[in-house]
């Protein structure tokens, strides 16, 4: 199996694209406080995704994930800030919520399978 046929992996680096569209068209000072973290936090949910599915042994991808999973709160809580500093449009935040709260059920469900493979 390739990297690119993990669903979680792909979803990850979909909603990292569209959460940097958004931040790309604030301004300075909105994007060096608020953006640069948020982008910085959905990039990384990706990036540990690939790093733990590179590694040798299951728990090594495992603790990876969990650095993933906890990016993924990290993005929601910088979402909610940019929502409440009123940076990002209702619209736009209502859309990465929602594209975020199903990765959250994939990437959980995705920890589930690793953990299934610890006897092997």
């Amino acid at each position: 199996m390739k990297l690119e046929d993990l669903q979680v992996y792909s979803q990850s680096m979909d909603l990292a694209e569209q959460i940097w569209i958004v931040v790309h068209k604030w301004d300075y000072f909105a994007k060096d406080n608020v953006g640069k973290q948020l982008v910085r936090a959905a990039d990384s949910i990706s990036a540990n995704i690939s790093e733990g599915f590179g590694r040798f042994h299951y728990r090594e991808n495992i603790n990876f994930v969990y650095y993933s999973r906890g990016s993924f709160f990290e993005t929601k809580t910088w979402l909610v800030k940019a929502r409440n500093r009123q940076l990002i449009e209702e619209n736009d935040f209502n859309l990465l919520i929602t594209g975020l709260d199903d990765f959250g059920l994939r990437l959980n469900n995705y920890i589930k399978s690793i953990g299934k493979n610890e006897n092997n």
